[in-house]
């Protein structure tokens, strides 16, 4: 080699260094970053990848606007280089001029398909754009071209080919050898994600997040799966920590809102989606969940303004129209059903976007009177959503059978007042759609408690305490009861109020908790909070269940989705509750709907005194209360008690005779519990 090959070998050594140093910087400190680029440019005038990182490093200081000047002029004399098209997409989408940051990723790419980067910020603005099918391949190209490795390449492939089996395979054998690989350790946690393993993926991204704190991606799935795992403040904390490097980054925001809502900031929520969709008003996703957080605060009139401008933006959107039918108090038009039947009539919509027609056709019908017209649509809703869920008749009645044989009085005895001694939740139990929002409502119009939502944290434990990770494994809950220490017992109710805290925005003693499927769990509510109150809101099974059949749940409650179904369903949880009445009378306080309607007053005074707390009369008048309400019966508690809905079943009774011989005997006894 001769003494000048060696000098610019040196020469071109350390201009790598300082680009690699300026890189670097650019995530910790976009100033320094921008000092090292003009040091760079200052000994090579001109040099492309100093020119692209002062850009970068003038964007992430929040000049967009003077990065993208830069940009353009170096464009102007060399159209051809990939980076700065990249980060001239980048700088458009900081400006929230999203077409434009499209067609310069796009061009970016074809320059260099190699760009990761480039592939997930074109994701992350056809996600913006409303293109979720676009997304969904650039964000699998990303993911194919960030893998360097030729097996990490062949996973990516059979992940982008959904053959999760050989995906799978070839990942965990690539593990073994490089185990510390975050790209892989990615692969594998999106791996899980897609089959359900949300507890697998979150496990194998706190690794990644742990081995690579700057590895945005990974972090932005991890908030993503902490949500779905109903870890909404772990979430919340994470999308701070996103929007903290990257402050104006559209998807970091959409989470960040997803995620207030979440831990019930409303307010905040509702402010922040009010910011994004100014600055990329096209998104009819984001404005439905704008929608969503308008709903529960009770601004109604503008909730409906965002569903229609969803609708306006994609009129394939059944989630849309149902978010409307959903309010139960909006009234669609002859050209709103018009459109709905259009709608279905397309042959390259979403089975997902089908079924939410139908159950808003279904409710659009009901209020017209067309009753076996609205009853066809919520069984066609009903089936398709049937189709897509796994769900046991017969293992939900085992895993009942299980609780009733392990709650004993013996054992409830051995354990009275073992565990967390605080009074504080109030647990309002039951079947859906079976008044609960309304006993809610009433009992967060007094002033010493604190209404918050249906909580996930007593499922999560049970889920914990169960040690199932696979469906096909059986889980070690309720027989893992009758295992638990005093200490053990006192540490999870200590558990569950630790982690719904940050639910708890006021100062007031007690707060409700309002998951009805809870009352699958009253025996361990009741070891691990002794002093805890346990209200089952319960209502006639024909129209709970029916009620329930024609309600499309956003997630869970697949015992709904089928007549027989849901009156079975009804029928194990009278009797479990009837079983925990024998072995714990006077633990849990019941209210009959029909006759909480019928004499609210006696029903309420009824009710607080069980709760221990003296009468208001702000809890008669508690359709005056203003607060967050999330369920579906939102507008309806925001009303006066009404009669009218109680019989709305008998409108549908020709159809409801595989309902009728599901609920048996608890038909004929109710309001009382049938003697087996």
């Amino acid at each position: 080699m001769s003494i000048t090959d060696a000098a610019q070998e040196r020469s071109s050594g350390n201009l790598a260094d300082a680009l690699k140093q300026g890189a670097m910087l650019l995530e910790k400190s976009p100033k320094h970053a921008a000092e090292q680029a003009r040091a760079i440019l200052a000994a090579i005038p001109g040099q492309r990848d100093a020119r692209v990182l002062l850009a970068a490093a003038t964007r992430r200081q929040g000049d967009a606007k003077g990065a993208l000047e830069q940009l353009q002029e170096m464009i102007a004399e060399d159209a051809g280089f990939a980076p700065a098209h990249h980060e001239m997409g980048l700088a458009y989408g900081a400006l929230g001029q999203g077409q434009a940051a499209i067609r310069s990723l796009e061009r970016a790419l074809s320059l260099d398909p190699g760009l990761a980067s480039a592939w997930r910020a074109l994701g992350d603005q056809l996600t913006m754009a409303g293109d979720e099918a676009g997304a969904d391949r650039a964000y699998m190209r990303h993911i194919k071209t960030a893998a360097k490795d030729p097996r990490l390449l062949e996973a990516a492939d059979a992940l982008a080919r959904n053959d999760i089996p050989i995906a799978e395979r070839l990942l965990k054998t690539y593990l073994k050898q490089h185990p510390t690989d975050v790209a892989a350790i990615r692969m594998l946690a999106e791996l899980a994600a897609r089959i359900g393993r949300y507890q697998d993926a979150e496990n194998l991204l706190l690794r990644c997040v742990e081995l690579a704190p700057s590895f945005t991606a990974a972090r932005h799935n991890l908030a993503i799966i902490e949500l779905r795992l109903g870890k909404a403040e772990e979430a919340y904390r994470e999308a701070e920590t996103l929007l903290e490097n990257d402050p104006k980054n559209p998807n970091y925001r959409t989470l960040y809102s997803s995620a207030l809502v979440r831990v019930g900031e409303y307010e905040k929520a509702i402010e922040s989606y009010g910011a994004l969709l100014k600055e990329y008003p096209k998104q009819p996703k984001a404005w439905m969940s704008y929608g969503h957080a308008l709903k529960t605060v009770g601004r109604t009139p503008e909730s409906i303004d965002a569903y229609q401008k969803s609708i306006e933006l994609q009129p394939s959107l059944g989630e849309a129209y149902w978010s409307l039918a959903n309010l139960k108090t909006f009234r669609f038009d002859d050209a709103n059903i018009a459109d709905m039947r259009a709608q279905l009539q397309r042959a390259d919509i979403e089975d997902d976007d089908r079924l939410h027609l139908h159950f808003a056709l279904g409710k659009a019908l009901e209020d017209a009177k067309e009753y076996e017209a609205s009853f066809r649509h919520y069984e066609r809703g009903n089936a398709i959503r049937q189709s897509q869920i796994v769900y046991d008749e017969d293992e939900m009645a085992l895993r009942l059978e299980r609780s009733k044989a392990v709650l004993t009085p013996a054992l409830i005895a051995a354990k009275k007042g073992k565990g967390c001694e605080k009074p504080d939740p109030i647990f309002i139990v039951g079947m859906p759609r079976a008044g609960s929002t309304l006993l809610e409502q009433i009992l967060s119009s007094h002033s010493q408690v604190e209404g918050t939502m249906e909580l996930p944290d007593i499922i999560a434990i049970v889920k914990r305490l169960g040690g199932k990770a696979k469906r096909s494994e059986e889980s070690r809950y309720p027989e893992i009861i009758a295992e638990l220490s005093d200490d053990q017992l006192k540490a999870l109710g200590e558990e569950y109020l630790e982690r719904t805290r940050i639910q708890r925005k006021t100062d007031k003693p007690f707060f409700i908790d309002k998951m009805p499927n809870n009352f699958m769990h009253v025996g361990l509510i009741h070891l691990i909070l002794p002093n805890a109150k346990i209200i089952d809101a319960r209502r006639h099974p024909l129209a709970c269940c029916f009620s329930g059949f024609k309600q499309h749940f956003a997630k869970g409650q697949g015992f709904s989705y089928g007549l027989e179904r849901i009156g079975r369903y009804y029928r194990d949880y009278v009797l479990l509750m009837q079983h925990f009445d024998e072995i714990a009378p006077g633990v849990v306080h019941r209210v009959i709907y029909e006759e909480m309607v019928a004499d609210p007053e006696t029903q309420i005074r009824a009710l607080l005194d069980y709760c221990s707390l003296p009468f208001e009369e702000a809890c008669l008048n508690f359709h005056q209360t203003e607060r967050a309400v999330r369920t579906a019966s939102s507008e309806q508690v925001r009303q006066p008690i009404y009669k009218s809905g109680v019989d709305q079943w008998v409108n549908y009774e020709p159809w409801l005779g595989e309902l009728k011989t599901a609920l048996g005997n608890v038909l004929t006894a109710y309001p009382a519990a049938p003697q087996e």
